[in-house]
């Protein structure tokens, strides 16, 4: 990776936790917030941006994070998009769908700051 700080697109629809996020990885990263699916799609199309990772909610409306992980990997440009799901949809059926979808880490809710802290190093490649 470049000098540049990568590029993290937040999906979140709680108003606290969605800011929370982008105040915490924005430690490591550039970060984008979206209220939903929807708004996370409209951001990747009008911004052309390739984010370097998508945090995404599982539960949202409009567009949950399952089905927007998988348009980005319907999508060419946004196929290789490494995807870290938070949620409090934890059973192991919910972790199998998330892992199905494209998901590289899958965090339930409530969740350890350092922890995602660590997990979204792990997938920049930051040390």
């Amino acid at each position: 990776m470049s000098d540049r700080k990568p590029i993290v697109l937040v999906a979140e629809d709680d108003d606290a936790l969605r800011k929370m996020l982008g105040h915490v990885l924005g430690e490591v990263a550039e970060v984008h917030l979206a209220v939903d699916g929807m708004d996370a799609l409209a951001w990747l199309r009008d911004s052309n941006v390739v984010p370097d990772l998508l945090v995404s909610d599982v539960m949202m409306p409009r567009l949950d994070g399952l089905a927007l992980a998988q348009r980005l990997k319907m999508d060419p440009r946004l196929s290789k998009v490494p995807v870290i799901f938070l949620t409090a949809k934890s059973t192991p059926k919910d972790v199998i769908a998330g892992i199905q979808a494209g998901a590289r880490h899958y965090l339930p809710k409530p969740f350890q700051r350092l922890e995602l802290l660590d997990k979204v190093k792990k997938v920049l490649r930051i040390k």
